[in-house]
């Protein structure tokens, strides 16, 4: 294989009161190559939304070493990261995040806004329509979120996390709020977007969803397990 998209070694996550010490994550090594499909799983408390936190630059590891495409980003300050996150990982949660305010297109066009280097505002539109008819929304671009079945939210919010081309997307329980109907149409469109070449990262509780990926990950008390073989792309079934 060629040189991973992100590494982590000897990741730890400590969270301290007076009281106490919690550790959310022991010893965590993980690489993720360019084209994966990878899911996580685990028991509620095992650490899953810390390890993806630190993935998505939303939280620094207590030590060890994380870096992205070759760039070491442990030990950057939470601003440093955040200019590296918007560049590099697109974000799709469970619970949406869209701004009601806003209208679907502005709400894809959020990230763009944010880049160390602007873009062009008819760069911008191009790549906000082209995200918006590759999740088959670009009917609804000035609609609000509001206005919005949760699926069709979903479909959103991945547009989103697509239209600044990032390097990984992050999925976070993607068809927790969702329907069986809505949330199987939601992972075939994740597994399209993997066919085509996004590299995916995505935390799941559901074991259906978990197997469409090329590889899972078991997480226990702040450790992976070893994970299973990697799949080629016919084995995957929803």
């Amino acid at each position: 294989m060629s040189k991973p998209i992100l590494h982590m070694a000897g990741i730890t996550k400590v969270f301290s009161t007076e009281e106490m010490e919690t550790h959310a994550l022991r010893g965590v090594d993980l690489s993720i190559y360019s084209g994966e499909f990878v899911s996580i799983c685990g028991p509620s408390g095992c650490g899953k939304s810390t390890l993806l936190s630190i993935l998505g630059l939303l939280d620094l590891p207590t030590s060890g070493s994380y870096q992205i495409e070759g760039t070491e980003v442990a030990q950057l300050s939470l601003r440093e990261a955040a200019t590296i996150r918007n560049e590099k990982v697109g974000f799709i949660f469970q619970s949406f995040n869209l701004i009601d305010e806003l209208s679907v297109y502005d709400n894809i066009a959020l990230p763009l806004r944010y880049r160390r280097n602007p873009i062009a505002k008819s760069e911008a539109d191009k790549k906000v329509k082209h995200c918006l008819e590759k999740v088959g929304m670009g009917h609804r671009a000035s609609h609000k979120p509001n206005q919005l079945s949760g699926g069709q939210q979903q479909r959103i919010a991945i547009a989103r996390a697509l239209v600044g081309n990032p390097s990984l997307l992050l999925v976070d329980e993607p068809t927790g709020n969702l329907d069986s109907h809505n949330g199987d149409a939601v992972m075939e469109m994740l597994r399209q977007l993997n066919n085509e070449g996004t590299t995916l990262c995505m935390v799941t509780h559901d074991p259906r969803y978990a197997d469409m990926a090329s590889r899972q990950l078991h997480l226990l008390d702040g450790k992976i397990s070893t994970p299973q073989p990697i799949k080629e792309p016919h084995e995957m079934a929803l």
